[in-house]
């Protein structure tokens, strides 16, 4: 069973201080069902990794679960516990590198939070469910997935696929939350867990998952699989998630703190359109489309006879297509919408020839130095004539009673920007690549501290 990390964020062999590991030596670690051997197959300052292998005693799984409540006589001497990436990975993970795990650095402990270009190779790995399943866990969480399904037998093709994958997972985040998205995700694809599972999962669950659980479209299904499938832990789990997001769901949910609401993000939303439809476009691009409810809004429009909706989740896209009920409608009008999974770091043909693009509550979700990244992919190479793009305004949150001073309102934002760092960012972006750029409040606006959203309108000047 083997799991290797990979840096390549210059100077990559900062990964050993992080890890607690020398570079120069093999080290092992025992746990109750074999030895972990960790060691490093490459370091330089360009290019290092570490790697993690499990050597599971099949003999010592026999003599500690024993036989009793097996369906299969064999099924203690014969499965593939030894091979295959389990809970058992996970456990070793966090005794092998719990230093790294928990954020800790003797030597360099600033660099705990900066994040670093990693990748991840797990090469057998069983994935109840399939790919869709294993792309719904990690590519929310931002995450390049790249896998290769087993087939059950090579020699008998017609035999079909296993339930295992080769993995490879690609990302720039800090070592600590990759450590505990594979802590919990492991065990969750392969739905079981080698030990009994009582109230300390849950514990495990909310402090390994505190920073991103609870805004995964698939927490559930992780609630529910990490603690095998207990309901009374898994509501006890998901109780405790609810708590923590009312205070998020209050400020981004309301225009004001006041007693009358109004949803923010249907004031969003319309204003969006209406500044769509202000401009003349045709064909329109939603980037960050989510479940799809600003699609829902353009496809009442006859205005708009091409619409894309693009989103890195493909959890995101199935929901959008099943509330667009996009099946039932006409020929004509399944032609007229096209939904597709991509990521605005990456260059992607497919966006090229749209009058317009929207980005709504979408560049505060990634780390200001991927900014520029996005900038070329959406500005320098789509080059739609007008971008939309919304994003929280940071001086409005003082107006919060329930956020305290120096949070943001919801833990998956990278920044919130004040309107004069908004302002500086697109000015920028609009100078280097040909556009210019207004702005409009979203919501009441305060006379001091502005609206809770703002929006700019970047208009093409130049080819």
């Amino acid at each position: 069973m083997l799991l290797t990390i990979t840096n390549t964020r210059y100077p990559a062999d900062d990964l050993s201080y992080l890890m607690h590991k020398h570079p120069a030596k093999v080290q092992e670690t025992e746990f109750s069902q074999g030895i972990a051997h960790i060691f490093y197959p490459e370091v330089s300052p360009q290019k290092c990794t570490i790697a993690l292998l499990l050597d599971i005693d099949p003999i010592s799984l026999v003599r500690k679960n024993g036989p009793a409540g097996n369906d299969f006589a064999l099924q203690q001497y014969v499965n593939d516990r030894p091979y295959a990436a389990s809970s058992f990975l996970s456990g070793a993970l966090a005794k092998a590198f719990s230093s790294a795990l928990n954020g800790r650095c003797k030597d360099k402990p600033e660099m705990v939070s900066v994040p670093l270009d990693l990748e991840v190779n797990i090469p057998v790995l069983p994935v109840r469910g399939g790919e869709n399943v294993l792309r719904g866990l990690f590519e929310p969480l931002g995450y390049t997935v790249q896998c290769t399904q087993h087939p059950l037998d090579g020699q008998f093709p017609e035999w079909g696929n296993s339930r295992y994958f080769s993995l490879k997972l690609t990302h720039t985040l800090t070592l600590q939350a990759l450590l505990q998205h594979l802590y919990i995700l492991i065990p969750v694809c392969d739905n079981d867990k080698h030990y009994f599972v009582g109230k300390e999962e849950v514990e495990k669950l909310m402090e390994k998952g505190r920073d991103w659980l609870e805004t995964h479209p698939q927490k559930e299904l992780i609630i529910l699989r990490f603690l095998k499938h207990q309901k009374g832990l898994a509501n006890q789990a998901l109780e405790q998630i609810l708590q923590e997001e009312e205070p998020a769901a209050e400020t981004e949910e309301t225009t004001t703190p006041s007693p009358v609401r109004v949803r923010m993000h249907d004031v969003r939303l319309q204003a969006v359109k209406d500044e769509l439809l202000a401009t003349g476009a045709a064909t329109v691009a939603d980037l960050g489309c989510g479940e799809g409810k600003l699609l829902r809004l353009l496809m009442n429009e006859k205005q708009f006879t091409g619409i894309l909706g693009m989103d890195i989740s493909y959890h995101s896209l199935t929901i959008a297509k099943d509330k667009l009920k996009l099946e039932r409608l006409p020929e004509k009008q399944q032609q007229r919408i096209q939904l597709i999974q991509g990521s605005l770091t990456y260059r992607d043909e497919r966006l090229h020839g749209y009058d317009a693009a929207a980005l709504v509550e979408v560049i505060e979700h990634l780390d200001e130095p991927r900014l520029a990244t996005l900038e070329k992919v959406v500005f320098g190479h789509a080059k739609p004539r007008t971008v939309i793009v919304t994003t929280p305004n940071a001086e409005y949150n003082i107006k919060f009673e329930s956020l305290e001073a120096g949070t943001m309102r919801h833990n998956d934002h990278r920044f919130e920007w004040t309107r004069a760092q908004f302002s500086e960012w697109a000015g920028q972006v609009a100078q280097e690549h040909g556009y210019t750029v207004s702005f409009k409040p979203l919501g009441e606006e305060d006379p001091e501290v502005g609206a809770l959203s703002q929006m700019g309108i970047f208009s093409k000047t130049t080819d």
